[in-house]
């Protein structure tokens, strides 16, 4: 076997734990009346099994980029699949509702290890172009496992029930990390050893973190991107005609992930990852003003989570451009994972009261601003690098 055929299989088996770890956030969300009818008496706080990781993850997010950097990203997904797997079979028994919620806090950890694991470990197996299109590819597995458990999970519930939904979802986390310890996966990490513990040690994390214009830039972006992107696939189905929502809801993220797949990997051999970021941005500004000017919003929905792709693909991909070291890259990608937990958490609820609070015209405004902020942010950032004399 090749050594470029090796590393392509190694880079669908980490993007499979990515589906893993997507899932994780998907198995609740997808069959949530499922969920409500399996905890009737809990439903007033049933959300919180959904939105408990997002909250590990916008407090530990940013240290879990120096663990991984501590003990190397390879160890660290392996544990976080076998640990998020024997969470999904503990849930599979269905336990009562303190100590499923218990578990998904658990499974917080288990899917931040994998995901800042993950595209550290992409990052330290390719190289040029190849990294590009494996960065594309790592950055669908949130979409793509939300489809995939709409069109097969949903019927795996319905046929045989949460648990047998559950226990797959844990075998298979099990099976793809023996599958990654099968495939001999090597990388080169130069480790810190000067990583104490405890609130001074996550202090000093933080501070490194968003101090660097380089480590920070990717994150700082992407909360913008996440400020807007589930809130508005949750609210913009519900502005459409009833006969549209349900069509348009599915087609949303798909054409971002086309458009990512698409022209990414072509605009990355001729702009920077954050060039294509911000054009991204700029693009879903122009489709916000297209509203305005009287495009129907079916169109602008597609136009805008469309153009979304370029900010998803070039974001990751930002991460090995700009971080030379896989410890400034773990510690980018856990500040990914902050801050897009982050944005998960207050984009729902800072959109929805500017609509309720004042009208759809007001939200549209609001998100184009946020896209403004991001530009002007990543403006100030690469500003930022090129006096420190390395880009």
């Amino acid at each position: 076997m090749s050594a470029s055929f090796s590393t392509f299989l190694q880079v669908i088996l980490i993007w499979c734990a990515g589906l893993g770890a997507a899932t994780q956030f998907a198995k609740i969300a997808v069959p949530f009346a499922d969920i409500g009818l399996a905890y009737p008496d809990h439903a007033a706080v049933i959300g919180w099994l959904l939105s408990i990781i997002s909250l590990m993850g916008a407090a530990l997010g940013a240290i879990s980029g120096a663990i991984t950097a501590k003990i190397g990203p390879n160890r660290l997904l392996l544990s976080g699949l076998v640990l998020g797997g024997a969470l999904s079979l503990l849930q599979a028994s269905l336990p009562g509702f303190e100590l499923m919620l218990a578990s998904r806090v658990v499974e917080g950890v288990s899917h931040l290890a994998i995901v800042v694991a993950a595209p550290t470990l992409i990052a330290q197996i390719t190289t040029g172009r190849a990294r590009y299109n494996a960065m594309v590819l790592w950055s669908t597995f949130f979409g793509v496992a939300f489809a995939l458990n709409a069109w097969l999970g949903l019927p795996i519930v319905g046929r045989f029930g949460l648990s047998a939904y559950f226990a797959l979802h844990g075998v298979l986390m099990v099976l793809v990390a023996g599958l990654i310890a099968l495939s001999k996966l090597r990388t080169d990490i130069n480790l810190s050893g000067d990583m104490g513990w405890g609130l001074s040690a996550f202090l000093d994390v933080h501070l490194r973190t968003y101090r660097s214009p380089f480590v920070s830039a990717p994150a700082i972006g992407w909360f913008f991107y996440t400020l807007t992107f589930v809130s508005l696939l949750a609210i913009l189905p519900g502005r459409l005609p009833e006969d549209q929502g349900a069509s348009i809801a599915a087609l949303m993220p798909l054409a971002g992930i086309v458009l990512s797949w698409l022209l990414v990997p072509f605009l990355l051999t001729r702009l920077s990852c954050v060039s294509v970021v911000n054009l991204g941005f700029g693009l879903g500004i122009l489709a916000i003003i297209a509203l305005f000017l009287g495009a129907p919003l079916a169109f602008g929905c597609i136009a805008l989570f469309a153009v979304l792709g370029l900010v998803q693909g070039g974001s990751f991909a930002a991460v090995p451009e700009l971080n030379e070291t896989a410890e400034s890259q773990a510690l980018s990608y856990g500040a990914m994972a902050q801050m897009g937990n982050a944005g998960n958490l207050l984009g729902t609820p800072v959109l929805l009261a500017i609509l309720l609070g004042a009208d759809e015209a007001a939200m549209f405004l609001a998100v184009a601003a946020f896209y403004g902020i991001a530009i002007v942010v990543h403006l100030v950032l690469a500003r930022r690098r090129k006096v420190a004399g390395r880009i």
